[in-house]
Parts: structure tokens; sequence; C-alpha cells
């Protein structure tokens, strides 16, 4: 099939993608003290001929700096190292938003700083073990349940962090509501035990997703905010619950009404997770009237068929951008990837496995 469409131009909202290609997010581990350097902005403006970048989960609060490195976009400092990578990108007349992700009970009290705490809807523990620089891995521990006080908090960070992130040059924000972090924490049942409005029925479980959207949204634009869900997903301890397809359906219609720019929906099925039905993915099609970008396990013909079919408006490739940063360029020119993909340096701190893969010009 000749590739035509995903090289196209795409208008997403108010900016002009120079492609219908997206580079995904993906935690990289590379911010030391939380704080974007030079290095992140080397790593980004080498994948800039991506039609949008999203950037690695970025936590709105010391609450949520769960793993080991991750970037913050609540403090000065992060502000202004987060200015030298998206100058990296749009000198290269790329576009980038930023992830927005509380990690929420998939945390550790080694990986946060002082005084920050380990929160959820509900004091329920996940099962597995997380990496921490200090001690090794270490098990998931019982998350506090939060207060109603914390609940209002960490809506109010979600704006302040996308208000920064404004001022740090993004082009816009994706809300994390996926992988079993914060927000999709209140979506399931399963680890939102709540007996107050923001728990226990659909509507009540979906309160807060829809309260920080619509807040993010009065703050920024919603010409500017996104936001990723993973229905069927299972990572960080997710198991399947009964109304799935019911609670995404009407999230579809909740997000459809306040009217973002995209839903971004992951499959991870390519890497051992239980596939997305086509349904859902149809389902989101069909009542969200924004973009729509499909992620999970792409190669060129397939992204071409889905664009040509019309299944999403732009695709999300995450890992071959790990080893291939001038991705675009090799497929637009039929050029073989760089299949040599190093799992071992996927989230160490420095250069090696992050900035030293090799472009084919």
């Amino acid at each position: 099939m000749e590739q035509r469409k995903l090289f196209n131009t795409y208008h997403l909202g108010k900016i002009e993608l120079k492609n219908r290609i997206v580079m995904a997010p993906m935690t990289r581990s590379r911010a030391i003290g939380n704080i974007p350097n030079e290095l992140n902005a080397t790593y980004y403006g080498q994948r800039a001929g991506a039609g949008l970048i999203i950037t690695e989960g970025t936590s709105p609060s010391p609450n949520g700096l769960g793993y080991s490195r991750i970037p913050g976009l609540f403090g000065k400092e992060q502000v202004e190292g987060w200015k030298k990578v998206t100058s990296a990108v749009h000198a290269k007349d790329g576009k980038i938003f930023v992830q927005i992700m509380h990690t929420g009970r998939i945390s550790h009290p080694l990986n946060l700083p002082k005084g920050a705490l380990v929160l959820a809807p509900s004091a329920v523990k996940p099962a597995g073990q997380m990496w921490t620089d200090s001690d090794g891995m270490q098990d998931f521990p019982i998350p506090k349940g939060m207060s109603s006080a914390e609940l209002f908090q960490a809506k109010e960070e979600y704006v302040t962090a996308s208000k920064n992130a404004i001022e740090a040059g993004f082009d816009g924000v994706e809300l994390h509501g996926a992988n079993g972090y914060l927000l999709e924490q209140f979506i399931s049942p399963v680890s939102n035990k709540r007996t107050d409005n923001y728990g226990g029925s659909i509507e009540n479980r979906c309160r807060f997703v829809i309260e920080v959207v619509s807040a993010v949204c009065k703050a920024i634009g919603k010409d500017k905010v996104g936001i990723r869900f993973s229905p069927y997903g299972v990572a960080s301890d997710m198991p399947h619950y009964p109304e799935i397809d019911e609670t995404y359906t009407y999230l579809a219609n909740k997000i459809n009404e306040i009217g973002l720019v995209y839903v971004h929906l992951v499959d991870h099925s390519a890497m051992g997770a239980p596939q997305v039905p086509a349904t859902i993915k149809k389902t989101f099609r069909d009542i969200f009237k924004g973009s729509l970008i499909l992620s999970g396990g792409y190669d060129l013909g397939r992204a071409e068929q889905d664009i040509e079919n019309k299944s999403a408006d732009l695709i999300a490739f995450g890992r071959p951008f790990i080893n291939n940063p001038d991705l675009v360029y090799r497929f637009q020119n039929n050029k073989q990837l760089t299949t040599e993909l190093d799992m071992a340096k996927f989230y160490t701190p420095d250069e090696k496995g992050y900035t030293d893969y090799a472009f084919l010009e």
C-alpha cells in the first residue's frame, strides 16, 4: 500500500502537525532531581520529526512522583527545565504536549520527596513491587485513602501543572487516565472503594476524572487538552471488572460534551496484555467528535491502514522511537528500522540507551 495520509499535515485543534505520526509517552527516568535537563532536551529534539510528541509522564505534585527520576511540573525549576525541551522541539518545527501523570498508589515513599504521601482513592494496596534507587525492588505500600481536602488539592495541582505547561512552552497537555495511575484508580471499582460522591456508581467513579478534565480545560482551553485511557488494560494491578464497556461509554460521552481536542486509546496487547476489543475503540470513534489517537504495537502498514479506514486520526508509536530517533524519515523513505533495543537501559540515569541511537543521516 502506498503510504500517503500518514505523512499529511493534520490540524489538531488550533495547531498544525506536519504529519499524523505521534511519539507516544514513555517513562525514561532521566530527570535527575525530578527536573528536566539538557539531556532530556536532546532526546526530544532528536525525535522532533514526529507530528506530535507526547512527553513521558510528568507529575503535577510531589505526591505523584512515584517512580525514580521522573520529571515534575509543579516548581519553577521544573518549568525552566521544560523550556529547554519545548525550545528544542519547536526549533525543528515539532509540536509537543506534556503528559500529566499522578502515580497515585503506584509509588513508594523512598521515591518521594520529604513530606510527600502515597495517596489513592482508597487504601487498597496494589500487588507487586517497584524500583527504588536507594533500596532496589520494594513491595508497594498500602496507600492513604484521600480525604476530601486531599482530593480537592490534587485537582488544583492538575490545574497548576497545566498552567505551568503553557508557561514552559508546551502546545498542550495530555491527562494520563490510563495504566493504573491516579485518574484510572478513581475509575476502577477494584481500586476505588469510596462511599462518598466519588465512589460506587459509574457516574461517581468517573466524577474526579471529569472534574479534573473540566478544570484543566477552563484553565488553559479545551483545544489544548487531551486524555489517555487504557480500557481493558491491566498495567499496575488493574484487573478487569464487569462494567468496563459501560464505564468507558459513559466517559466517551462526558469527554465529548466537554469537547477535548483528543482522546488517546492505548492497547498493550502487543506486549502481552489483554486485547482491547475493537468495539470499545469504535465506541470512542462514534461518540467522540474530537481527534482520536490509537497506539500499541503499530507498524507502518497497519498505521496507514487505520488512517485510511478512518479508525483513527493519528497513530502513536512508542518503542520504535527509542532506537530510531529518525523514525519518520525512515518510514517516509522506506528505510530499515533499527531493531536492536537495549531494554536494560530503558530507565537508567545517563545518555546510554537514550540519546546515543544512530540516525541514518
